[in-house]
């Protein structure tokens, strides 16, 4: 207690007590604020999960490249690259190797080689490849063409093409290794049952320099390949 000079006491003021006064104001968001706060935190996640979907689609692809998953089949399926007056350049020529030995191997008995033509080109890709594998023994019966495709998408819908009036299903699809993630997703799009094998020897190798460059740029065509044709036939308006 406090003796005051009255004579009369007081009580001290107790340590820590909240001084007497005004309340403090309560302040609210606008409604446009908290529009724009969750609209920011919705791209935020939205961002996270783009980003996370792409990791997880370029260890696919990594993966992917190292893995021989090749098993007997009805027909082995070379993507096809770059020729040169009508000879495979040497990507393309391992690429071949590795479906000859393949077919050596008893894996399958037929072969199809894939690829049109560059402007100015004399020969197609399918043509370079044809001409290389007769010359290594493979009998022209046991080979099948197409010879229309720009693109890996193109040569996934004409080798579906080709192999119909066979009853084809079952195939080998032989590429450079980073290729094949793609490839295997396209050739179940077209209804091919595929599994993938990497020609091992091309230039394009595991580990080599450029590598992460051909994954990055591998994801990039998943993703518009999926965009393609998942998601733009959806959103894509209606004609009236």
């Amino acid at each position: 207690m406090i003796t005051l000079s009255g004579g009369s006491t007081v009580a001290p003021p107790t340590p820590g007590a909240p001084s007497r006064g005004k309340a403090p104001i309560a302040r609210h968001r606008s409604l446009w604020g908290e529009i724009w706060r969750w609209a920011v935190t919705l791209v935020l996640f939205a961002m996270m999960g783009v980003i996370a979907a792409g990791l997880v689609l370029i260890v696919a692809i990594y993966r992917q490249a190292r893995t021989d998953s090749a098993q007997p089949a009805e027909a082995i399926v070379v993507l096809g690259t770059a020729q040169y007056n009508g000879w495979p350049g040497p990507v393309f020529q391992a690429r071949l190797d590795h479906a000859l030995a393949l077919w050596h191997e008893g894996y399958a008995p037929l072969i199809v080689v894939t690829g049109g033509k560059m402007p100015g080109d004399a020969y197609t890709e399918a043509e370079a490849a044809y001409a290389y594998l007769t010359a290594s023994g493979v009998p022209p019966e046991a080979i099948i063409s197409e010879n229309l495709a720009s693109d890996t998408w193109e040569s996934m819908q004409g080798v579906a093409r080709v192999l119909a009036p066979h009853g084809i299903h079952d195939v080998i699809l032989v590429s450079d290794g980073f290729h094949l993630f793609r490839s295997r997703m396209m050739a179940h799009d077209v209804g091919l049952n595929a599994t993938g094998s990497p020609a091992k020897a091309s230039p394009i190798h595991v580990g080599g320099g450029g590598e992460y460059a051909y994954m990055l740029r591998e994801a990039a065509g998943v993703a518009a390949h999926l965009w393609e044709t998942r998601f733009a036939p959806v959103v894509k308006p209606v004609a009236g």
